[in-house]
């Protein structure tokens, strides 16, 4: 497949792809409607750079044998999913807070750090991630295609990442969007939280091959 083809197939594919509802989606949306706009764009850009894990080891030939092994994809499903029920736990503690002053308090800011491992860590252990980048790379990779374009797939499928996931961020946490939730932050951790929870239990009796 000629490069601009490949590239115009990614574009597409990669941002239905980021579109579809999913771990990655929730977290942004709870981040930016609770903790705002920083918090939104700091996790979107570690969903981002996560996919970078993906695109290394299927750059190299691994996605296969990744997608082929039980025991790794069974290893990553556990990890994941309990990451999502411990986000989706501390999410459904969320707490009301009285009066501003003890709404600042209740919610300092996290670090960037913080944030982007965030993300990172919930792109990086989606189990279906192998199966998804396995088929993508088998679609519109050739055997003489060069590293430099391989590469620049790779980059530009984070950068579409993190430009859908940013407008997310960015919609959800307009000064409109945020005033309509300011007085109910609590309940919308709660019932994200929960839907959190609900993918990691979901994840935990799906078989990690579908």
């Amino acid at each position: 497949m000629e490069f601009y083809q490949a590239f115009l197939t990614i574009t597409l594919v990669h941002l239905l792809g980021a579109a579809s509802p999913g771990p990655d989606f929730v977290m942004v949306s709870q981040q930016s409607l609770v903790h705002g706009r920083r918090a939104g764009l700091l996790v979107s850009l570690g969903i981002a750079l996560g996919l970078s894990v993906h695109i290394l080891y299927s750059s190299v030939g691994l996605a296969t044998v990744i997608s082929e092994s039980t025991m790794m994809l069974s290893v990553m499903k556990y990890l994941a999913a309990a990451y999502l029920i411990f986000l989706g736990w501390k999410g459904i503690r969320s707490k009301a807070s009285v009066g501003d002053d003890a709404q600042n308090a209740a919610v300092k800011p996290r670090s960037a750090a913080k944030l982007i491992s965030m993300g990172f860590v919930c792109n990086a252990l989606n189990p279906k991630a192998p199966l998804y980048f396995l088929s993508v790379f088998t679609l519109v990779l050739s055997p003489d295609m060069p590293v430099i374009e391989l590469f620049l797939l790779g980059v530009w499928m984070m950068l579409v990442q993190l430009f859908w996931f940013s407008s997310v961020a960015l919609v959800l946490s307009k000064p409109s969007v945020q005033a309509k939730f300011k007085r109910v932050g609590h309940w919308v951790d709660r019932v994200l939280g929960s839907v959190m929870l609900a993918f990691g239990v979901k994840l935990l009796f799906t078989s990690a091959s579908k």
